[in-house]
């Protein structure tokens, strides 16, 4: 079972690899720009028009391309590598603090249930949030 510094240390390493490796990404040029108005709030009031005039509802409407997707991976891969290779070096280390301010309103991770595992999942008992939701979606992994 993870120690209380052992989940610190883990919430401030995720918060660093998703800020640093993937939020500072082209996920940023995929997010920019204006964004579609929806007065019912859940976007079933929004449809896309396409070239051929195909109207699709913005639910079913694939917001990136396979090859953007495809660039943004290599993208996120090749920063969590260097990310991993630079953890070593004080240098890396003073970047981090500095970056890391930025993530103090943050909220704190919780535990991805599908990703755990059995010794995470015992760990964190039969109540947690996650394993009552799959629970009650009927997705509950083994």
């Amino acid at each position: 079972m993870p120690t209380d510094l052992e989940r610190q240390i883990a919430s401030v390493m995720a918060k660093a690899m998703a800020l640093i490796c993937v939020r500072n990404t082209q996920l940023e040029t995929l997010h920019a720009g204006p964004g579609p108005v929806s007065h019912r709030g859940d976007y079933s009031d929004v449809i896309v028009t396409d070239a051929n005039g195909r109207q699709i509802p913005w639910s079913e409407v694939s917001r990136i391309s396979d090859s953007e997707m495809r660039e943004l991976m290599r993208e996120i891969v090749n920063r969590l590598y260097t990310f991993q290779l630079r953890l070593g070096e004080e240098e890396f280390r003073d970047y981090l603090d500095r970056q890391l301010t930025s993530t103090r309103n943050w909220d704190e991770p919780k535990l991805d249930w599908n990703l755990a595992g059995r010794k995470l999942r015992k760990a964190a008992g039969p109540d947690a949030a996650e394993h009552l939701a799959l629970r009650d979606q009927g997705t509950e992994p083994r």
